[in-house]
């Protein structure tokens, strides 16, 4: 049996429906605000592996309450792998290009330094030194740009707008790689029948959707595939502040997640494709 932290979020949404006999707790199950009580939940369970698929997602948010962010990001992931390292089970826990400054134009690699902007991922970062700290046989999956069809993402909001505006102003000097939920939620899977076999793979990696892209493209696409008439204008980041800066370059070097799990970058257009005619006939 497995055990996910997260129920009702885009990665946990797409595990429920890949692992219907896992157990999915819940924030009244398990609050990460008691990091103490998330390793209870793992020694009360005894699991053959976790999963984190939760997490304080509020970038601009977390600005102004960085020490909510930092337990739920930061504490509470290392409380986990630590009951994990204990029970001698493996633990993959899911973080976040924010991690990096977002320096260059190449792709970041998993042992790139880090050097986050903000608060949001100074907490990711905490989480991290966390889980390895706990020296048990973990994986940090650190993606970006999620998407799909739950909850609130980029492209529900660009089929929404879209629908109601002639053109939108998106920014275009930000580029980084798409990801749809459901392949992060195989890619899980996948590391940890991997982990259990072979522990000495343990360690941090990289996952996210290709062909890299600027948030402006992205756009582009999504109202190509889904037919609507939205034309979209470039803007630099400047001119569209948040509370929390963005990396620019969010690239993500995924070439040792290929090699040491035989796991291949999404192809993001035909997730976008799949997700839009979900929501289509969801409807």
């Amino acid at each position: 049996m497995i055990l996910v932290f997260g129920k009702t979020g885009q990665v946990a949404t797409e595990l429920h429906a890949l692992l219907p006999d896992a157990i999915f707790l819940s924030r009244d199950q398990a609050n990460l605000t008691d990091p103490a009580a998330c390793a209870l939940q793992i020694e009360k369970h005894r699991p053959e592996a976790v999963i984190n698929a939760a997490a304080y997602t509020a970038v601009d948010k977390a600005e102004d309450d960085e020490d909510t962010a930092a337990l739920v990001n930061g504490e509470a992931p290392a409380k986990m792998a630590q009951a994990c390292a204990d029970l001698n089970i493996p633990f993959v826990h899911i973080s976040t290009d924010y991690v990096f400054d977002g320096t260059g134009d190449a792709p970041f690699a998993s042992d790139h330094p880090t050097a986050p902007l903000g608060a949001y991922g100074r907490t990711k970062l905490t989480g991290e030194n966390g889980v390895r700290a706990a020296g048990g046989a973990y994986v940090i999956l650190r993606t970006s740009w999620v998407f799909s069809t739950h909850g609130n993402n980029f492209l529900k909001s660009m089929l929404r707008l879209g629908a109601d505006r002639d053109k939108l102003k998106i920014v275009a000097d930000q580029v980084g790689g798409a990801t749809p939920a459901r392949a992060i939620a195989v890619a899980c899977v996948a590391v940890v029948n991997h982990l259990k076999k072979d522990p000495h793979k343990a360690g941090t990696y990289h996952f996210s959707g290709a062909p890299d892209v600027s948030w402006a493209d992205f756009a582009r696409a999504i109202f190509e595939i889904s037919g609507l008439k939205c034309d979209v204008e470039d803007i630099s980041t400047s001119a569209y502040p948040t509370p929390a800066q963005r990396p620019a370059n969010s690239r993500m070097d995924c070439t040792t997640t290929t090699d040491t799990f035989g796991i291949d970058r999404p192809d993001w257009r035909d997730a976008v494709r799949i997700t839009i005619q979900e929501l289509e006939e969801s409807q």
